[in-house]
Parts: structure tokens; C-alpha cells; sequence
């Protein structure tokens, strides 16, 4: 008995001991600050398992004493392992922080091939960009906002009333197609009013591919396309706010929130406004360094439940917009007249879209959309009263077979444009009206093996006016290895005639347009090799190397002569051809200590080739960077981002060999910083300075605008020792110095 009862208090004794033997580990699981359900936590070496909650935290209790290695691993992220030592009767706090071993590389992504797909998987190189990138740099439009972009600039065209196109390796704005939710509803009319007004809240992401997509698309693919993805309503937050001002008085306010329709549909619904109405001449030329504007955009959209998890979404976007420049005693009294000079632009658009997925076994989708888009412009005593409409419908079938990823295709896009410039009259009048454009396509991604795929695409249009339009196109990917990747694309691109919808320039000072003989349609070849390299650490540390080469070569090009005779632009087909390539390298680097590190550059010769001569583009650099450094001071809830871009010098459009401005831009860089501090809850405070080196255009030039002081040329025989006349197409970056900035984010998710 007495034996017994020693031996249960020797095993007791043991049990409390092992007990004091072990703790506990407990921890939160974050990404980009924000806490991550279902993460896998294990300790290896042991049958210890665990997963986050709803909340990011997980716990492991009664774990024997010793050192361990924690891991973390969640889909999309890479895995992160941790070594820890512990004590005994200790209770660990181990955290784990993924935002740098986030695989932003598998982003899902729709651009290239016109389905969903992971991004690694897509033989099309897509460069995907978040609002979390933008909110780095905050701008008040999308436009302004892919100045952060490698590769990408957006061009003011006009010193005075701001308006411009988007950039993409050179290639100016009418070889660029903007799409919302994959719908081609921003023509080369409105790029830059299609652009604004959109609240970046409601963005989630932005695709962008460089290179051929007419095969899919069609013409003004043929530079590349940017695609703006809105959220989905079901995944949007409840309520998100964003107001911002700078010190120039520029004022910018975001609003989203989503409600339920019934049962079975989610509404989400933004508006943007935008104000800013304080003229400053800083240069003393008398005309408004900064265009004012004040604008309005609401922005709607629904996704309604459906039998089998089917699609159906549909939105709607309306926007208004007042801008002018000029001179500063100008006022709406003076429009379109003659005693002061402003420009003056009055734009209304509307546009719907949709996507909805038949009720049939087969993945068959119908995807449609329709935008006016009405404009009334004064510049001087010039109008320019244009009108747009723009019908689109697409249907298409997914299907696989085998290792063929099919897509077929049949398209209708109607096109009602009209305008009260030569562009619509004379030599070009088939462009006007009425321009249907039917198409059929077909495309088929083959799987060859784990490592190769290969993509051959081929589209068929009938252009009402220019006729048979071809555009194949092939894609080749290899994984060399999970970290390495090599894809090359090749296609042909065709894009029809626009003028004015191309060139503000043609519109604003003295000169006259002169087309000189019926135009042709442009065509185009395209080649794109891209490389993409991963590096990973297991302490965190990521290094990402994307790097493209690309040609592209133009038959029957448009170009505007501005050289020939100061007050004239001529447009004609190039008696020649013209050469856009160049290589370009983007670096993304994200350290365990926090830093993160974004650096691009792109390096393009642009250049038209005539009777034996070479000729730059006109308001083309040759090589352009940019950068994003960005840290989070964690004990202070503190984000510090430090952003710029740089370009080379670009040919600029004198007046004539006697015009004392330079003929090319100097380098000139644009840099901003910003401070973050997120340790409210639901709130979030920011601020800081743009263009912190000060720099404007007119820096090392003895005026920007030509003859500012007689717009209307009245008075070319008075003080004009050089002969020029009012001009204000010298414009090559914008005219806004240093200012500070502060906002305010709300959400509730």
C-alpha cells in the first residue's frame, strides 16, 4: 500500500515537473497590415499544427521547452520560417509579418488572354499594379497616377488647358488602349477624360500589357493596353472615404459604399469630385501656370447572384468636367472671343458595362458596353465641338480540350464620331459618322508540357471603311524553372485614321491643319522578349528582375509636320517607315526589415525614317526611370514613401530656327515624399511634398508660351525680334512646382 502510494507521488511529481517544462506560443499573422485568416502554422520537427482565425491570431499551448523552427505558409504567399527558443513556463509572442513573401506574381490576371488566369501561368507578360501602389504617390486621377509606372508617361499635349494621352514605350497615345473591366470604352478622344474621375478606391487593380494585343482587341492595341479592374461589390469595402488637399488649393475627394439590392444583388457605388479653381502664374507670363478644373464623376455597380455561381455585372459611369486656362483676367464672359485669351473645355460622358455569362454547360460569356462621350472647346477664338458614340458587344467561348486552352470569339464595335474640324471634312470625310467594325477571333493556348506553352492567336475585322483588317499573333512561354521565366511575343497591329483625337496641338495657338492627301491606315509588326527572374531568402527578403526588349516596326504612319511651316500642322502618311524599340528593366527588391524598394528604367529610340533620313519623335525621350523606396516604422505606425521618375531629354516643337527656346527638353526629374500613420483604427492620416526639387518647364528658357503677350496676333509687327506667333504647344512636363499635401482615409470593411 505504502509502495503504491510513493509511486503515484514519484509519477505526480513528474507530471508537474514536465509541465513546468514547456510553454506556450502565440502570435498574429499579418499582410500588408492586415491580419490573415487560415495561414498554416507548424513546428517542425513535431506533430504541432495550427491555423489562424478570422482575426490572424493562432496559439500553441503546453509546448515542451527547446528550440524550435516556427513555419507559416498560406496560399499565394511563399513560406516564412522563424527559429525560437523556448523556456520553460514562458508564453512567446511570435508574429509573423508576409507582406514581403506575398507572391505578387500570382496575382490572378485577365488582360492577356482574355480569361482568368494566374499570372505566372500567362504566356502574355502583365504587369499588375494595386491602389495600395498608387496611394504611395496620391493623385486625384489614374492619368496622373502612371507617371509611377516603368515605361509608361502620361504626355501633356497643351500648356494651357492640360488635356494629354498616355504614353507607352515611346509610342504616343492613339497606340494606346484604355479598357474598364476589359470593355474598350476610353477612346484616343477621352483618353485623358476617361482616365479621371474614376475613385481609385473602387480600383482593385490595373493591368498593363506592353506589346501586341490587337489579335484580342483589335486596332489601338498596338502600342499595349491598360485595363482598370474595379472591384468586385462583393468584395469592396462597406464604406471607404479619401479627401486630400494640396497648398495650391487643389482639392480631391473619394467616396464608395456598397449596399444590398434584395437577396440576390450588391450594389457598389463611388463618386469623385475634384476642385481646383485658384489661378497662379508663377512664371509672369499672365497666363495660368495650372489648368483649373472642377469635376464630377459617379461611378455605379452590380453583381447579382445566379443559379451555378454564374456571372452577371453591370455598371454605369457619368462624369462632368470644367476646365480652362489662360489669361488671368479671363472669365466665362470671354469665351470664344477675342479680347482675352482662355481655353475652355466643357465635357459630359456617360458609359454602361457588362459581362454576363449564358445559362448553358458551356462557358460562354457576353460582355457589352456603350459611352457617349460629348465635348465643347474653346481655345481663343478656335471651337471644337465633338461627339462620340461608341457601341460595343463580344461574345466568347472557353473551352478546354485536351492541352488546348481555347477562346473563340465574335465581336461588334460601332463607332459615331463627328467634329467641326478638317479632320471630318474634305479628304477624310468617310471617317465621320458612321463606322462599323465586326470581328471574329480565335485563339488557342497549348500546354506542350509542365515548362513550355505556346499561344497562336488569329483576328478577322471588316472596317466599313478601310476594309479586310488581319491581325495574328503568336505567344511563346518557358519555365526554366519556378524562379525563372522566359516569354516572347510577335504580332501584327492595325489602327485607323484619327487626327484631332490625337493632337490637342493641332487645336490651340495659330496654327492651321493641312492634310495633304487621303490617309492611309497604319500597320504595324511587333516583337516582345521578356525575361522574369525570382529570388527569394528565407528570412523574408525578396529580389524580382523583369526586364523586356521590344520592336516595333510602322508602315503608312501618321505624322503631324510641325516643322515645315510654323503656323501649319500637316498630317500625311509617312514616305517611309518608322522604328519604335528599346529594353526595359524593373526591379522590385522587399527586405525582412521592412524596406521595400521599386526601381525602373526603360531605355527607346523612336524614329521615323525618310528618303535616307532619320528623325527623333517629336516629345519622346530616350530613356526614362522611375522609383519607389518605401518603409513602415512599426512602433510608430509610421509608412514613409519616397517616389520619383527622371527622363532624358526629348526634341521639342519650335517655331522656326529663329525660336530662342531649346530645341530639347533638359534631363528633368519629378520627386515626392509621404508620411503614413496608420495607428488609428478605421482611420488613416497622410501628407507630404510633391515635386520636391521645385522643377518646372520654363527652368533655363526665356519664356514657355510664344508671344503670351498677343495671343490673338494681332500685333506680329511689335516687339517680335525672333518673328513667332502666339504658340503654346511647347509643353513637355507639367508646370506645377513644390507644394504640400495632407488627407484622411476612412473604411470600413
Amino acid at each position: 500500500m505504502l509502495s503504491k502510494t510513493l509511486l503515484s507521488f514519484i509519477l505526480m511529481l513528474f507530471v508537474v515537473n514536465a509541465m513546468g517544462q514547456t510553454g506556450s506560443i502565440s502570435g498574429k499573422i499579418i499582410s500588408e497590415e492586415t491580419a490573415l485568416p487560415l495561414v498554416n502554422i507548424k513546428i517542425e520537427g513535431t506533430q504541432l499544427a495550427a491555423r489562424t482565425d478570422s482575426m490572424g491570431n493562432y496559439t500553441f499551448i503546453k509546448v515542451p521547452s527547446g528550440t524550435y523552427k516556427i513555419q507559416a505558409s498560406a496560399v499565394g504567399f511563399r513560406k516564412m520560417v522563424k527559429t525560437i527558443v523556448l523556456k520553460s513556463g514562458e508564453t512567446l509572442v511570435l508574429d509573423f509579418d508576409l507582406s514581403n513573401l506575398q507572391n505578387d506574381l500570382n496575382e490572378v490576371v485577365v488582360t492577356g488572354t482574355l480569361k482568368e488566369v494566374n499570372r505566372l501561368e500567362s504566356p502574355v507578360p502583365v504587369e499588375v499594379y494595386t491602389p495600395g501602389y498608387f496611394k504611395k504617390n496620391p493623385t486625384p486621377s489614374i492619368f496622373e497616377a502612371l507617371q509611377n509606372v516603368n515605361g509608361v508617361r502620361p504626355q501633356l499635349n497643351c500648356n494651357i488647358c492640360n488635356t494629354g494621352d498616355i504614353h507607352i514605350n515611346g509610342l504616343e497615345g492613339p497606340y494606346t488602349m484604355i479598357l474598364i473591366d476589359g470593355m474598350p470604352i476610353v477612346s484616343s478622344l477621352s483618353t485623358v477624360y476617361g482616365l479621371s474621375g474614376i475613385p481609385n478606391s473602387l480600383v482593385e487593380q490595373i493591368e498593363i500589357v506592353k506589346g501586341p494585343a490587337s489579335s484580342l482587341y483589335g486596332s489601338e492595341a498596338v502600342g499595349g493596353l491598360i485595363n482598370i479592374i474595379t472591384k468586385k461589390p462583393e468584395n469592396a469595402p462597406l464604406i471607404s472615404a479619401d479627401f486630400f488637399a494640396t497648398d495650391y488649393k487643389e482639392y480631391n475627394a473619394d467616396l464608395g459604399f456598397k449596399f444590398n439590392i434584395g437577396k440576390k444583388a450588391v450594389a457598389l457605388t463611388g463618386v469623385n469630385y475634384f476642385k481646383y479653381g485658384n489661378p497662379v502664374d508663377h512664371n509672369h507670363d499672365n497666363f495660368t501656370d495650372v489648368t483649373l478644373q472642377d469635376r464630377v464623376s459617379v461611378f455605379q455597380k452590380w453583381s447579382f447572384e445566379r443559379k451555378n455561381k454564374r456571372i452577371f455585372t453591370l455598371g454605369g459611369r457619368y462624369m462632368y468636367e470644367d476646365r480652362w486656362g489662360g489669361e488671368m483676367q479671363w472669365n466665362k464672359s470671354f469665351r470664344g472671343g477675342d479680347q482675352v485669351y482662355g481655353e475652355s473645355i466643357y465635357t459630359k460622358r456617360w458609359e454602361v458595362i457588362g459581362n454576363y455569362q449564358l445559362p448553358v454547360k458551356e462557358k460562354l460569356f457576353l460582355a457589352f458596353s456603350y459611352n457617349e462621350h460629348n465635348q465643347d472647346s474653346r481655345y481663343g477664338t478656335t471651337s471644337y465641338i465633338a461627339e462620340q458614340k461608341i457601341g460595343f458587344t463580344q461574345l466568347t467561348w472557353d473551352k478546354k480540350i485536351d492541352k488546348h486552352d481555347l477562346l473563340l470569339g465574335a465581336a461588334l464595335r460601332y463607332t459615331f464620331y463627328d467634329d467641326n474640324t478638317p479632320a471630318t471634312t474634305g479628304l477624310n470625310q468617310a471617317i465621320a459618322k458612321n463606322t462599323w467594325l465586326p470581328g471574329v477571333f480565335i485563339q488557342d493556348e497549348i500546354s506542350l508540357n509542365s515548362k513550355h506553352k505556346f499561344l497562336a492567336g488569329f483576328r478577322y475585322d471588316y472596317n466599313s471603311v478601310h476594309g479586310n483588317i488581319f491581325t495574328p499573333r503568336v505567344a511563346y512561354k518557358w519555365n526554366i524553372n519556378d524562379n525563372n521565366i522566359i516569354r516572347l511575343n510577335a504580332g501584327t497591329g492595325f489602327r485607323v485614321v484619327n487626327i484631332f483625337t490625337e493632337d490637342h496641338a493641332a487645336l490651340t495657338g495659330a496654327r492651321t491643319v493641312e492634310i495633304a492627301h487621303e490617309l492611309k491606315p497604319e500597320k504595324t509588326y511587333n516583337v516582345n522578349l521578356n525575361y522574369l527572374k525570382k529570388m527569394y531568402a528565407d528570412n523574408g527578403t525578396f529580389i524580382g528582375i523583369e526586364s523586356s526588349a521590344f520592336y516595333t516596326y510602322f508602315n503608312n504612319r501618321i505624322i503631324g509636320d510641325f516643322d515645315t511651316d510654323p503656323n501649319k500642322i500637316i498630317y500625311d502618311n509617312l514616305n517611309g517607315y518608322a522604328v519604335s524599340k528599346g529594353l526595359s528593366t524593373s526591379i522590385d527588391m522587399a527586405f525582412s526589415n521592412g524596406l521595400k524598394v521599386m526601381i525602373g528604367a526603360t531605355y527607346q529610340d523612336v524614329a521615323s525614317f525618310e528618303n535616307g533620313v532619320k528623325k527623333q519623335q517629336i516629345l519622346t525621350e530616350k530613356f526614362s526611370g522611375n522609383w519607389t523606396v518605401s518603409y513602415k516604422i512599426k512602433p510608430l505606425n509610421l509608412a514613409v514613401d519616397y517616389t520619383g521618375n527622371i527622363y532624358s531629354p526629348m526634341r521639342l516643337p519650335l517655331l522656326s530656327e529663329l525660336d530662342p527656346r531649346k530645341e530639347f527638353s533638359p534631363v528633368w526629374s519629378i520627386q515626392n515624399i509621404q508620411f503614413t500613420f496608420s495607428g488609428f483604427n478605421r482611420f488613416e492620416l497622410y501628407g507630404g511634398i510633391k515635386n520636391l526639387l521645385n522643377w518646372t518647364p520654363n527652368r533655363g528658357n526665356p519664356f514657355i508660351i510664344a508671344r503670351a503677350n498677343d495671343p490673338f496676333d494681332k500685333h506680329l509687327d511689335v516687339d517680335n525680334p525672333y518673328g513667332l506667333t502666339f504658340d503654346p504647344t511647347y509643353v513637355y512636363g507639367p508646370n506645377q512646382g513644390i507644394r504640400g499635401f495632407f488627407g484622411i482615409r476612412y473604411t470600413i470593411k
